[in-house]
């Protein structure tokens, strides 16, 4: 009822709203794409500005409208706005390129690219690029993962890289985000977390995470943004982990999830104990962990909307984080499947303020802008 969709006729891999300036209190407005496995793939910039009327009860009508798009040479494989007017794209190529939304003209340009940022075999040989699978922006630093297992870090407007870790993984790494302006943290298709200083010179992470038993790849990682030590990661079998990076080397909480791969998991930036996963199963869940469930009326209450609430058996609020509980399935946790019909695979997600965009195998992207209401 509060999603507005478009079809795109492009499979859409990643979906990311543009950030909004320091001084702006508005909601956002403007979103961008990149699409996988077409013959030509695209970065499209959206608006979803006042989208026409406002219907009875406040909610806009209409659909997102493109503003520009541009060619991208292979399949978009992650996006990060740099910031308002820039996005870094990795390539199934190899190659990272940052594109310029000029906002005068909506028009879209490549602005910098590094070629074969990853590679298998050496940079010049004509088909050894590897994928860029994860791109993560820290100010002007971007740090980038590949199937190749190298870590690269760029600084934007420097031809060369700023530092290369050459056999960073011995496996396809999947994704990376910072823990801090030094660190950052990179999962692996063995199931293993890792922690590198930027700061140190040598090639080694200085700690290593690990699922226990099989080696589940993981596709996905998110750091809670008030509480740096806690990391959420999603994986090929769709469960989603709960980490505390302070202490031991196995997750704090398992939690079963998807049907299938998990490919994105993001905490609320500013909310953040709201989290949201997308999977391969057609499914994107809302696990809301702020709410005290003994308040509602019963101890399994089934929603409209597929909501799943669990008894609250335990008196003292943690303060702590409702995420790091052993299991916070039993404290405090409401799961709300927020496609109920599903269809194919939801690649990509990203959530700022009261709005939701995600984008779909099924050449549709979708808009909720009213996320909490």
């Amino acid at each position: 009822e509060d999603v507005c969709a478009k079809f795109v006729s492009q499979k859409i891999s990643k979906a990311r709203w543009r950030p909004l300036s320091a001084a702006a209190l508005q909601t956002p407005d403007v979103f961008a794409t990149g699409s996988w496995d077409n013959e030509d793939n695209r970065i499209s910039i959206w608006s979803v500005g006042d989208l026409g009327n406002v219907g009875l009860s406040g909610e806009y009508q209409g659909e997102p409208q493109l503003l520009c798009d541009i060619r991208h040479n292979g399949d978009v494989m992650d996006m990060q706005f740099l910031d308002q007017e820039r996005i870094v794209v990795a390539s199934s190529t190899g190659t990272v390129t940052v594109f310029r939304h000029h906002q005068n003209n909506q028009t879209l340009s490549a602005n910098q690219r590094w070629e074969k940022a990853h590679y298998h075999v050496d940079q010049d040989t004509p088909c050894g690029g590897a994928a860029c699978t994860g791109v993560i922006c820290n100010n002007s630093e971007i740090v980038t993962v590949g199937e190749d297992g190298r870590i690269n870090l760029f600084r934007v407007d420097q031809k060369d890289a700023v530092r290369t870790i050459d056999n960073a993984d011995s496996s396809t790494l999947h994704a990376v985000t910072f823990l801090r302006t030094t660190e950052i943290l990179t999962v692996n298709s063995i199931g293993q977390l890792k922690i590198w200083d930027l700061r140190q010179q040598r090639n080694e992470p200085s700690q290593i995470f690990s699922l226990t038993g099989d080696r589940v790849p993981l596709h996905c990682v998110d750091r809670h943004p008030n509480q740096q030590h806690i990391v959420a990661t999603g994986g090929q079998d769709g469960m989603l982990s709960i980490w505390d990076i302070r202490q031991g080397t196995m997750p704090v909480s398992l939690l079963n999830a998807h049907e299938a791969e998990m490919w994105e998991v993001h905490f609320h930036p500013s909310n953040p104990d709201h989290l949201f996963t997308c999977s391969e199963d057609g499914s994107l869940w809302h696990w809301d962990t702020s709410t005290d469930i003994s308040e509602k009326p019963s101890f399994l209450h089934q929603g409209g909307r597929s909501t799943t609430y669990f008894s609250h058996n335990t008196t003292n609020q943690s303060v702590i984080s409702a995420w790091l509980s052993n299991d916070p399935t039993k404290d405090r946790m409401e799961i709300t499947n927020l496609i109920p019909n599903q269809t194919l695979s939801v690649n990509s997600l990203d959530i700022l303020g009261p709005c939701l965009v995600y984008g779909t195998d099924a050449e549709a992207i979708y808009v909720n802008r009213q996320l909490f209401a």
